[in-house]
C-alpha cells in the first residue's frame, strides 16, 4: 500500500493570551490547498485521514471534495503543539531568531505541547494502523510537519526531538508498505503541484 503524508497549507499567525490557538489557513494556504488537491485527485485513493486541527482539515477540504469522499478525523496524527495558546509559522520564528525557535533547536519544548516520547509513539502507532486497515490501497493523511518527521525517522531510523528536515506547506511524502511489514520512502517533499 502507499501512504501519502502531507503537511498542512500555511496558516496565519495566532497568538492568545488563554485556550488553543488553532488557526485556520492564509489566503496564500488556501491557494496551496487548492493546487494540492487538483495535484493528487488524479491519483486513486481509497481513503483521506486528517488531524482535527483546523489548518490540517481546512487544506483537506479541497481534496476530499474533488475525490467525493469524507475524511477521516485521527486525533493521533495531531502536531505536538496542539494544546498551544500560540501558532506562529516556523519560518517567522527563524527568520526573527525568536527565543522560542532557540529553544526548539535546543530541544526545549514549550507550555502546551506533548510530551516528545508520548508524541512519537501515537503518530507512529496511527500510521501503523492506517496501513494495516488499507492493504493494496492508496492513502492519504493530512497532517503536519512534526508529525511527519517524527514517521519518517522512524522508517530510515534516525532518533530526532523535533525533526531531521524541513517539510514544505503542503509537501507530499509518499510511503510504501508491504504486508510483511518493510515500510520504504519513495518520496520526500514533492512540491511540484506548487509551480506556476
Amino acid at each position: 500500500m502507499e501512504l501519502v503524508l502531507v503537511r498542512h497549507a500555511l496558516p496565519i499567525r495566532r497568538e492568545l493570551t488563554e485556550g488553543i490557538a488553532d488557526p485556520e489557513l492564509a489566503p496564500d494556504g488556501h491557494v496551496q490547498a487548492a493546487k494540492m488537491a487538483a495535484y493528487l485527485a488524479t491519483e486513486q485513493i481509497a481513503a483521506v485521514y486528517v488531524s482535527p486541527l483546523r489548518r490540517a482539515q481546512e487544506t483537506a477540504a479541497p481534496l476530499v471534495k474533488l475525490l467525493g469522499i469524507s475524511p477521516t478525523v485521527d486525533d493521533d496524527i495531531s502536531e505536538f503543539d496542539r494544546n498551544s495558546s500560540e501558532y506562529v509559522p516556523v519560518e517567522e520564528l527563524r527568520g526573527t531568531n525568536d527565543p522560542r525557535w532557540l529553544r526548539m533547536m535546543r530541544g526545549e519544548w514549550e507550555e502546551g505541547h506533548d510530551d516528545p516520547g508520548e508524541f512519537r509513539k501515537r503518530v507512529i502507532a496511527a500510521f501503523e494502523r492506517m496501513i494495516s486497515s488499507h492493504s493494496g490501497q492508496r492513502v492519504v493523511a493530512v497532517c503536519h510537519g512534526g508529525v511527519i518527521n517524527q514517521y519518517l525517522a522512524h522508517i530510515l531510523g534516525i532518533e530526532t526531538q523535533l525533526g531531521f528536515f524541513y517539510p514544505q506547506y503542503t509537501s507530499i511524502h509518499r510511503v510504501v508498505a508491504s504486508r510483511e511489514g518493510l515500510r520504504s520512502l519513495a518520496t520526500l517533499n514533492e512540491v511540484a503541484h506548487l509551480r506556476d
